[in-house]
């Protein structure tokens, strides 16, 4: 069956279950349906969150401003019938052929309102980054749906890997990393002159991070690295970009190193563009992650990347080519990469101009939507 040329719009309803402002698979999420339109796909967001969230304010504000439909589900309590019932309610009412997943609770919800609803089954598995006491649950969750589903799409290699070994068989399964849209994603001038700079003497080099802030992040080790060089007498400043249940330790730490000027927590930052505008180099210190879409944006805005080894990064970087890589859990292996980068402004630039150019040949979200919709036509 020629869905592409046969059946106009068949509806795709991408679900989430999150607290706050979210994270980063709200950049493939909101971005898709407009991506999508004309390939015979119309695609929605149904999010299920707290009631009264006040930080998804900040998530009906960003699935506006990419013209994303957006349908919230209150949802209080670990599992709710009335939700089950609500989603149900809403497939029906937009003709929902398609419930593409994205976490283990709706792809568990997913399965279980299959046989009343008859809409075909996706998920993309975004990885679990972030341990608590409930992640084996998770994992048993998805390991018990996975293998129900008709496709299923990975960000990295290493979560590759682990669907095998769920048991999800090989031509269900699906490698499609995260992308970017590089029209979005395009500095504009050199970050010297950068107008968000506000307060950083001239010839300062500035160093950036985004992310949950969360002990997975590796924030404090970064923290550590960077405060290690400014007392070596590198002339550096740190910004951290995010929000999250670390943040006052971490805002401690960063007075307890005695240059508590220069290294900022901004909280969370909905213009990650005019951001990345400021940043000299970005560093991702994190000890777990998929493929995180800030280091394909920064990749994307030039800014020249120091990453840890962990997760999808391993298998991604060319390392030396388009960034630097060190081991993770290791605030000396930070300080030493960015020692390294700090001190050779001609690496830089190279890194920062093939990190450019491999992001459009490789990464760009059209290229990722057109794959999106051979997956889906598989399923008829």
């Amino acid at each position: 069956m020629n869905v592409m040329t046969t059946i106009d719009d068949i509806a795709v309803l991408h679900t989430r279950i999150v607290t706050g402002t979210g994270g980063g698979p709200e950049k493939t999420i909101f971005n898709s349906p407009r991506y999508m339109r004309g390939t015979g796909y119309r695609e929605l967001a149904c999010y299920l969150r707290p009631p009264d969230d006040p930080g998804f304010a900040v998530l009906r504000q960003r699935a506006a401003a990419k013209d994303c439909p957006l349908i919230e589900v209150d949802d209080a309590s670990a599992f709710s019938l009335s939700s089950l019932r609500r989603l149900a309610a809403i497939c029906r009412e937009h003709d929902i052929r398609i419930w593409h997943g994205h976490d283990y609770k709706t792809n568990l919800f997913g399965v279980l309102l299959k046989p009343f609803v008859g809409f075909k089954l996706v998920t993309t598995v975004h990885g679990w980054v972030k341990h608590t006491s409930k992640t084996p649950l998770y994992y048993a969750v998805d390991r018990w749906t996975l293998p129900r589903h008709e496709q299923v799409i990975v960000v990295s290699a290493d979560l590759y890997e682990r669907c095998r070994a769920s048991g999800v068989p090989e031509n269900r399964l699906h490698l499609i990393e995260n992308a970017i849209d590089t029209e979005d994603f395009r500095r504009t001038g050199p970050a010297a002159l950068a107008a968000g700079r506000v307060g950083v003497p001239p010839g300062r080099l500035l160093i950036g991070a985004v992310g949950r802030l969360s002990g997975e992040k590796g924030f404090d080790l970064l923290i550590r690295a960077v405060a290690t060089l400014i007392g070596e007498g590198h002339d550096l400043e740190l910004w951290i970009a995010g929000d999250g249940e670390a943040r006052d330790e971490l805002e401690r730490q960063a007075v307890a190193t005695g240059y508590g000027d220069r290294i900022r927590l901004l909280g969370f930052q909905a213009d990650t563009v005019a951001l990345f505008e400021n940043f000299d180099l970005f560093c991702l210190s994190s000890l777990r992650e998929g493929l995180p879409n800030v280091v394909l944006e920064a990749m994307a805005m030039e800014v020249p990347v120091l990453a840890t080894r962990c997760g999808g990064i391993e298998a991604f970087a060319r390392d030396g080519t388009d960034m630097l890589t060190v081991p993770s859990d290791s605030a000396d292996a930070l300080a030493g990469g960015l020692r390294r980068l700090i001190e050779d402004a001609e690496l830089r630039r190279q890194l920062a101009d093939a990190a450019r150019g491999r992001i459009e040949a490789e990464f760009s979200f059209r290229r990722r939507m057109e794959r999106m919709a051979e997956v889906y036509e598989l399923l008829w």
